[in-house]
């Protein structure tokens, strides 16, 4: 097996001395599009003894294998005005999209769309070049570790400044995915997809619980839909799914949800079961919100989301929503979004994370919203709602780098969970789990912000009740220092 994590290291090296290459962003770009092209050549190789007549979407001068294996092959000027005068430029408009290989080329195209050689070098991207083919991608173990490496390269666009963008921890989309349990057939929608992550799972599900024979692969690649606005993301996640063995993922679109008419989509639109963690703490472009209802009208990215997503859940379709603390409590727009979400759909379980998961990000609390739409003649939906507050494994203050969440410390939850279909009777209060009324949530304004009853006093979040808190503690130690001066007085008083 390649030592991938030095090979990442050294190309990052590599690339810090090309001086068109600036800062991170740019950096992780160049990284990632040659990856593609290296990974999408293994996979040709790979399909090439599986079917007969197989024929690449690129010309054969563009090949990987063509003009990258070779380590003594073109380098310097003619390597530069090869990719800057001909790979480029073929690969953003020239492609055949036309017979079998047109879908292909149509997905080489939209991953090109936006994206850029930064590097001046030639010898630089040779050097880089080299490197990069050392890693098999056909190779399993090569394979799996490249995944936790590219896990990393995802952290590393923190520090380019992506504000409002987490990329979910592999634990929590996990779990999502193993309680929504998407079946073979039925559609799976990541609307704000980022780089695949809730994606890539659901194809692992299916494909470990539901897949019986190849035909089954089929069905498993026409059922997974995602849209990413970012070109950087996108081109991860169409990478992720080939790496994932689908092989034209023609259903992940280079796209804005959000910019299409709220009332524009229909019943075609509409997914049986969708998982995402939606931007938050980020604002829409102007005019965005526009194409929202008044009532849904706001410039937060993660609001315009969950209005959304209850418009394109099917009729008894399943949800799981990642939001933070400010959903739950929040006031106006939020108020009216939640009634919405509440009467459309059983809002059964909403699940507290602890601070951390999305370490070292955003110090944010989150929770993860499980809910299913029901047809107007089960409206409204929601009579009572789970919470689950979940703690922190024994011996765990924090999460961070090196010790992230882990998908076992699930099991609790996964054992207590229970069935929709029964109602969720098997569940019961304990010291995590406790239900509210449907009476009790209107009774409070639609405020989901529900501490867990069963422990004691809890840390207050509350800015005004912060504020009232401090009034009463300075109050309190003010008596105290004129406590102390009367008794000092007395005291000095005596001796003299």
């Amino acid at each position: 097996m390649s030592n991938i994590s030095g090979i990442i290291k050294t190309i990052q090296d590599i690339m810090r001395k090309d001086v068109g290459v600036d800062g991170d962003a740019q950096r992780i770009s160049q990284l990632v599009w040659m990856f593609f092209l290296k990974i999408y050549d293994d996979r040709e190789a790979e399909i090439e003894l599986l079917e007969d007549n197989y024929k690449s979407p690129l010309p054969e001068h563009l090949r990987w294998r063509n003009w990258a294996v070779d380590s003594e092959g073109m380098t310097g000027d003619e390597l530069s005005d090869f990719v800057n005068l001909q790979l480029f430029p073929t690969l953003k408009d020239k492609l055949s999209l036309q017979g079998a290989a047109g879908k292909r080329a149509k997905i080489i195209r939209d991953v090109f769309e936006d994206a850029y050689n930064y590097m001046k070098s030639g010898t630089l991207i040779r050097q880089v070049v080299n490197k990069i083919c050392e890693i098999d991608f056909n190779n399993t173990a090569d394979r799996h570790t490249f995944g936790s490496i590219y896990e990393q390269i995802l952290k590393d666009l923190q520090s380019a400044g992506n504000a409002g963008e987490f990329y979910t921890p592999r634990a929590v989309t996990k779990f999502i995915i193993d309680r929504l349990d998407p079946k073979l057939d039925e559609t799976f929608f990541d609307p704000a997809c980022g780089t695949g992550g809730f994606l890539a799972c659901a194809i692992d599900h299916k494909r470990e619980k539901y897949r019986k024979s190849a035909k089954d692969e089929d069905t498993i690649a026409a059922s997974i839909y995602g849209v990413e606005k970012k070109a950087l993301p996108h081109m991860l996640c169409v990478t992720n799914m080939i790496l994932h063995g689908i092989d034209t993922p023609t259903n992940i679109l280079h796209d804005n949800t959000l910019a299409k008419s709220y009332v524009s989509y229909g019943e075609s639109d509409r997914k049986q079961v969708i998982g995402t963690n939606p931007p938050f703490g980020g604002m829409e472009e102007d005019g965005i919100e526009n194409n929202f209802p008044a009532t849904y009208r706001t410039r937060e990215t993660a609001d315009l989301f969950m209005a959304l997503i209850v418009k394109l859940l099917k009729n008894n379709g399943r949800a799981a929503v990642v939001l933070p603390d400010g959903f739950l409590f929040g006031e106006g727009m939020k108020t009216r979004l939640k009634q919405d979400l509440l009467e459309k759909c059983h809002l059964h379980t909403i699940v507290r994370l602890p601070n951390g998961v999305f370490a070292p990000y955003t110090g944010i609390k989150t929770n993860i919203l499980f809910f299913t739409k029901k047809p107007e003649s089960e409206q409204p939906a929601t009579q009572s709602v789970w919470f689950y507050e979940h703690p922190y494994p024994e011996g765990v203050s924090s999460y961070n780098k090196t010790k992230p969440m882990r998908f076992e410390e699930f099991e609790t939850e996964r054992a207590w969970w229970g069935q929709e279909s029964d109602g969720f009777r098997t569940r019961v209060e304990t010291e995590q789990a406790w239900k509210v009324s449907i009476q009790d949530i209107v009774a409070r304004n639609y405020n989901l912000d529900i501490i867990n009853p069963h422990v004691g006093e809890q840390t207050v979040h509350d800015p005004e009740e912060l504020l009232a808190l401090h009034e009463t503690q300075q109050a309190e130690i003010q008596s105290l220092r004129d406590q102390l001066k009367s008794i000092l007085s007395d005291a000095l008083s005596t001796r003299n």
